[in-house]
Order: structure tokens, then C-alpha cells, then sequence
């Protein structure tokens, strides 16, 4: 069974990669327009490549000295598969930024050319549907690959470091292990870095344009405007596509890593039916690998409707269609893989696993998850739409000033954290008690096995947003703009739900991954437990909340520091004579290298915080002190990240209403309008940098502590 699921992902992959290539070719086919948007559009790709290849050098170092250690002192193949997650969230990453930097500039040109709105959002949605089937087919194909070269996943593999043998190394779970690892790696280094860079040129911009020049959004005077442009796609697009294919992975190989458990902790009740147990295992290993082959499949359905449909005025209806069509093919299809695989798995080991709802437990976990990640992407619109109360009432209060921007701006956020959290721990509790450990894993799944499309339409919007940056600094007509800041409104929407689904779907990935932890130093046969009441698990739980405090305020620290030099040197090229005239051209490339250098010089302290702060726990306190770390951290990370995200979102879209002329009498340029401004400042940092880094921060520490608690068990100082 095993073989034919594995050749039905592969051409899930193949199809998947044929339509992203297709959707490439077709997208550098199209006219950029005018030598102005050709111009523009160079110095964004050309800056975006440079800070891309910048970045790498970094990270490649990085990669290649964790490799090492892990083949020398864990386990000898454990360095390549990590080599391999490194590569394929790279590769994505790259993909695609440099899709988006094609896209951006044809989707403006497009709609100087059809003045239509459904012609124009496609070309966008085009860009966008390379990004995110990337990040669903590379993925898989990393991890299939890791799962096929090495033969699958083993509950009795014993591996062994090139220099160091450790005991109770499982080699598979440790090659999947890293694989997942490396893609965490990357992550945390394209979102710390993208969202210092974005967000340091987008302030800055903000700043010099609308507060002290009174000058239009994205002005081509202002010289940290391009650099804005670029931050888009390197932060908004390569950062999220890295985001959330690590969320995809590490949900995957949490799912392997339970399977493995389950297994070791029921084989002394089966001892004398082994082979009934054996083929359970077989079975719950690769069920995880057939819902999300089959998720893919369903995205390319759902994409593949968007993209042929003819679309109207109104292209929200059409994306959120496209997102209904992927969950509820992924919802059919599974149901249909659950009687396949789970059809003939023996009663009596159902029972065993824990499983109330027999063959039918998996696929309730997988409807769990993913209704939880629409549920919990509905609550986020809601807080953070133009469409809805909270932003508006939002907006009333910039005519009273700043102070009740930030406090009105603070409450929504706050008060936006309890639904999704609520549907969290509903969906965890539920799914535990249909399916047991197993079934927080696959309920974790399904929530992301339909990634494709979610990241897809996420995209969308940095490439809207650019569109319209582009047709206002290339000075195209004013109706062209109109169209784009629909589409920008639209994008916002898009990606405000993507940041609060990349936040519901870390907090059941790590969960999961703190599962598999405590299973993976639990002996065998025994109850997971991570005891409370003991004053280690405590200590590293007030620890590990501390940290996600501390980590929020270095990477609001550097992103403010940056944007201050940023604005200053802005400020120094404005003065002189003939730049707000337009006579003098800004220097570019300044404030590109400026904000480059910024982010680059302070990526590297926050990345690798969290691969040190569990390292260390575990050498000096041991397992359980690490376990209270990953609890510790993840209970304040989740509401501390889904404030951060909503707050800033309302904040954004808040300026953007009075911008649109919904809030009467206080348009652009009114006092009001320069309160929202400074409340879009404040949540510029919240939303883009500490927000969506904080997911990636929990899921890196918790990956961390699943590949190396064989070393904890080994190695600790203080037993």
C-alpha cells in the first residue's frame, strides 16, 4: 500500500511543479509597461537578489558547520537530510521572491492597460500561486525523498555520530528530524532579517513622506520607498513562503515521530500479536504522507478555479472561493484516504491507540485542524477588515489624537487573542480525545494540508501592494492606483488571515512537537507525563516565557534602530536642493545597501537564540527543565504573537479607511490621518517582524529539543 500512496504523492508533486513552472514562464511573458515601471522594477528585482545572496552567504556558513556537528556527534546521516531541509526552504524562498519581483510590475501594467480590476487581480493571484504550491511540493518532495533514500520510517533503527555514539538514537527519526530542523534554520533567518529590513525602510518611508514632508505614499522623491518595495518581497514573500513550509514539514515529521511512540509504548500489550501492531504502524506512518500529497492535489483544483474563472469587481468572493474549493476537496479526499489506509487496521489495536471513534478517529482530527485554520483566519478578518467594527471605531479614534490610536489599538489586539485560542484549545481537547497524541498530530495536519492555496493567496497581497507602490512612483494614471488599492485592500484582508492561519498552525505544530518530545525520552511502554509539580519543569516554563518577552524586544529594538538611521539619512538626501522638487533623482542604492547591511548585521543573535536556549537547558537541567522551556514559551508565545498580528493589522487598516475617505471630513493629510499614520508605525514592527518571527521562534526550539533529546538523556549536568 505504502508504494502506491508514495507514487500518488510524487505526481501530486510533479503536477504541482509543472503548474508552478507553467504559471513562471507565463508571468515573465507578460509586458512590464512603460521604461518608467522597467526602471523601477529592476532596481527592486536587482535589490532584492542582492539582499537575498547576501543573506545566503550567512546562512550557508551556518548550515554547513550544524551539519557537521550532527553527522560527527548525533547521528552520521542526520547532517545531510538537514543539508536537504536547508536546501529546499531556500529554494522556495528564492523562487519565490523572484517570482513576485516579476509579478509586481506586470500586474500594474496589466491594469494600465485593461483598467479592469478581474484582469488584473489574476495576474497577481499568477505571482502568488508559484509561492505557495512551492512551498507545499518542495516540502514534500525534500521529505519523501529523505523518507525514500533511507527506507522509510523505522521504530528500531539505532543510529550512531561519525565521532560519537549516543544511546537510544533512533537514525529515522533523526534524519527526519533534521530535515525539519533545517528548514526551521532558514526560517528564523529570512523572517529576523526580511522583517528588519521591511519594516526599518517602511517606517522610515512613513515617516519622512507623511509626517514630516507631507508627501503622497510611495512618492518616488522619498528615497526609502524602493527599499520598502523590496522589503515586501523579501519578507512578506520569501520570509512567509519559508514560514510556512517549515510549519508544514515540522506538523508532518511530528506525526512520524507519535507513530514511532505509539508503537514502542503498545508493543508489550501486543507482544504475542505483533504482526497486528507492525502493520498499524505501517499504516500511521503513512497516512501523514497521503493527506498532504492529497491537500496538494486539492490546492492545484482550487488554484486551477481561480485562475481560469473569469473574475469580476468584487475578487475577494473569487479568492475565498478558491480557499473553500482546496479545504473541501482536502475534507472529501481524506475522508476517502482514511477508509483506504485505516480500512483494515485490527479493532482491537484502535482501542489500544486510543482511537473513540474508530477508523473514522484520523480524519475527524483532520477536519478539526483545518476547520480550526478557517475558523481562526474568519476571527483574524474580523479584528483586522475594513469591513468590520473594531478597525472602524479604530479609525474614529485617530481624531482624538495618537494616545487613543495606540490604546484603542492595544485593546482590539488583546481582546482578538481569546477566540482563536479558544478554538485552539477546543480543537486540541476534541482531537485528543478522539484520536489521542495521534490525533493532535493529524488535526495539526489538517490545518496545513492545504497550504498550497492559503500561501497562494497570502502572496497575493505584498504583490498587490508593490503593484500599486510601482504605479504611483512610476506616476501611471490615477485610476490605474485606484485599481491597485483594491486589490491592496483585498491583499491586506488575505494577509492578515495568513498571519493569524501561520499562528493557529505553529500552535498545534508545536504542540505536537512537544508531544513527540516527551515521547522520545518517555521509556517505553510508559505515560507521557511532564510533571508540574516538579520545580524543574516550573523554572524552565517562567524561563521560557521570559525568553519570548525578551526575544519580542530585541527584534523590535533593531527594527527601530534601523528605521531611525534609515529616515535620517532619508532626510539628509531630501534637503538637498532640487529632491521635493524632483529635479534631483534620490540615491537608491544608498538606502537599499543601508537597509541590507542593517538587517543583515542583526539577524544573527535572535536566529540563533533559539537553537542555543533548549541546547543549553538540556546540557545543564536536563529533559524535563527543557520540556517546561518549550511549555513556558509556547503558552505566552501564541497569545503574545496573535496580539502582535492583530493589533497591527487593525492598525494598518485603520489608516487605510481614512486614506479611502470612509471616515468623513479626515482624509489624507488631516490630523487624523497622521494619528493612524503613527499607529501604523507602531504596528508596522508588531504585525511584520515580532509577530510572525515568534511562531517560528516556539517551532524552532521545540524542533531543536525533539533532535537532540538523545544527547539531553546522555549528556546533563545537573541530574
Amino acid at each position: 500500500m505504502s508504494t502506491v500512496w508514495y507514487v500518488l504523492v510524487l505526481c501530486a508533486i510533479v503536477c504541482a511543479m509543472a503548474y508552478v513552472a507553467w504559471n513562471y514562464v507565463r508571468i515573465r511573458k507578460m509586458p512590464e509597461g512603460t521604461p518608467e515601471l522597467t526602471e523601477m522594477a529592476g532596481i527592486i528585482r536587482s535589490g532584492a537578489n542582492t539582499f537575498m545572496l547576501t543573506e545566503y552567504k550567512t546562512i550557508s556558513i551556518v548550515v554547513a558547520v550544524l551539519a557537521l556537528v550532527f553527522s560527527l556527534f548525533v547521528e552520521k546521516t542526520a547532517g545531510i537530510t538537514f543539508l536537504i531541509g536547508a536546501c529546499m526552504s531556500s529554494i522556495v524562498c528564492v523562487l519565490g521572491m523572484k517570482s513576485a519581483t516579476y509579478a509586481n510590475v506586470r500586474t500594474a501594467n496589466r491594469a494600465r492597460e485593461t483598467m479592469s480590476i478581474g484582469e488584473t487581480v489574476k495576474v497577481a493571484l499568477c505571482g502568488g500561486s508559484i509561492s505557495g504550491l512551492s512551498v507545499q511540493a518542495f516540502g514534500m518532495m525534500g521529505l519523501v525523498a529523505v523518507l525514500l533514500i533511507w527506507g522509510g520510517v523505522n521504530h528500531q533503527a539505532d543510529g550512531a555520530g561519525l565521532v560519537v555514539q549516543l544511546s537510544g538514537v533512533n537514525a529515522s527519526l533523526m534524519r527526519i528530524s533534521c530535515y525539519s530542523l533545517g528548514c526551521s534554520l532558514v526560517a528564523m533567518f529570512n523572517r529576523v532579517a526580511g522583517g528588519n529590513y521591511t519594516k526599518a525602510a517602511d517606517i522610515s518611508a512613513d515617516i519622512l513622506a507623511k509626517i514630516r514632508n507631507d508627501l503622497p505614499e510611495d512618492d518616488s522623491r522619498v528615497p526609502n520607498v524602493i527599499a520598502d518595495f523590496i522589503g515586501d518581497n523579501v519578507n512578506d514573500i520569501a520570509g512567509n513562503c519559508s514560514d510556512l513550509l517549515e510549519s508544514f514539514v515540522a506538523t508532518i515529521s511530528a506525526s512520524l515521530m507519535i507513530a514511532v511512540i505509539l508503537f514502542q509504548g503498545h508493543a508489550a500489550a501486543f507482544a504475542d500479536k505483533s504482526e497486528l501492531l507492525e502493520k498499524a504502524f505501517g499504516l500511521t506512518t503513512i497516512f501523514p504522507i497521503a493527506i498532504a500529497g492529497l491537500g496538494l492535489i486539492s490546492c492545484l483544483i482550487g488554484l486551477g478555479y481561480a485562475a481560469f474563472k473569469k473574475m469580476g469587481d468584487n475578487p475577494a468572493h473569487e479568492l475565498d472561493m478558491a480557499t473553500w474549493i482546496s479545504a473541501g476537496f482536502t475534507v472529501v479526499l481524506s475522508l476517502a484516504a482514511t477508509f483506504i489506509v485505516f480500512g483494515g487496521m485490527d479493532p482491537q489495536v484502535m482501542a489500544e491507540y486510543g482511537w473513540k471513534a474508530g477508523v473514522l478517529s484520523p480524519w475527524i482530527c483532520v477536519v478539526l485542524g483545518l476547520a480550526s485554520g478557517v475558523a481562526i483566519g474568519k476571527i483574524t478578518e474580523y479584528y483586522t477588515s475594513t469591513d468590520y467594527k473594531p478597525t472602524q471605531k479604530l479609525a474614529e479614534m485617530a481624531t482624538e489624537g495618537e494616545a487613543f490610536v495606540i490604546t484603542k489599538g492595544d485593546a482590539i489586539g488583546s481582546r482578538s487573542c481569546l477566540l482563536p485560542i479558544l478554538v485552539i484549545g477546543v480543537a486540541l481537547l476534541v482531537s485528543g480525545m478522539v484520536a489521542s497524541t495521534y490525533g493532535i498530530a493529524i488535526a495539526a495536519l489538517g490545518m496545513l494540508a492545504f497550504v498550497g492555496a492559503t500561501v497562494s493567496i497570502d502572496a497575493f497581497g505584498p504583490i498587490a501592494d508593490n503593484a500599486g507602490g510601482l504605479a504611483e512612483s512610476c506616476h501611471l494614471d490615477h485610476d490605474v492606483r485606484k485599481i491597485t488599492d483594491k486589490l491592496d485592500a483585498v491583499g491586506n484582508t488575505t494577509a492578515a488571515i495568513g498571519k493569524g492561519f501561520a499562528i493557529g498552525s505553529a500552535a498545534f505544530a508545536t504542540v505536537s512537537l512537544i508531544v513527540s518530545y516527551v515521547g522520545n525520552y518517555t521509556a517505553a511502554g510508559e505515560t507521557l507525563i511532564l510533571n508540574f509539580a516538579s520545580f524543574t519543569v516550573v523554572a524552565g516554563a517562567i524561563i521560557g516565557g521570559a525568553l519570548v518577552e525578551y526575544f519580542s524586544a530585541m527584534l523590535t529594538d533593531n527594527t527601530i534602530e534601523s528605521a531611525k538611521a534609515m529616515a535620517d539619512e532619508g532626510d539628509k538626501m531630501l534637503s538637498i536642493p532640487g529632491a521635493l522638487e524632483g529635479k534631483v533623482k534620490p540615491d537608491y542604492n544608498k538606502m537599499i545597501q543601508m537597509a541590507t547591511q542593517g538587517a543583515l548585521r542583526k539577524m544573527l543573535v535572535p536566529s540563533i537564540l533559539a537553537m542555543a536556549i533548549p541546547v543549553v537547558g538540556g546540557f545543564v537541567f536536563g529533559v524535563d527543565f527543557v520540556g517546561g522551556l518549550l511549555i513556558g514559551a509556547t503558552v505566552v508565545a501564541i497569545p503574545r504573537a496573535i496580539f502582535m498580528g492583530n493589533s497591527g493589522g487593525a492598525f494598518d487598516n485603520a489608516k487605510k479607511y481614512i486614506e479611502s475617505g470612509s471616515l468623513e471630513g479626515h482624509g489624507k493629510g488631516s490630523a487624523a490621518h497622521k494619528a493612524a499614520v503613527s499607529g501604523d508605525t507602531v504596528g508596522d514592527t508588531r504585525k511584520d517582524v515580532v509577530g510572525v518571527a515568534l511562531d517560528i521562534f516556539i517551532k524552532m526550539m521545540s524542533t531543536v529539543a525533539n533532535t537532540l533529546v538523545a544527547v539531553f538523556k546522555n549528556f546533563t549536568l545537573f541530574r
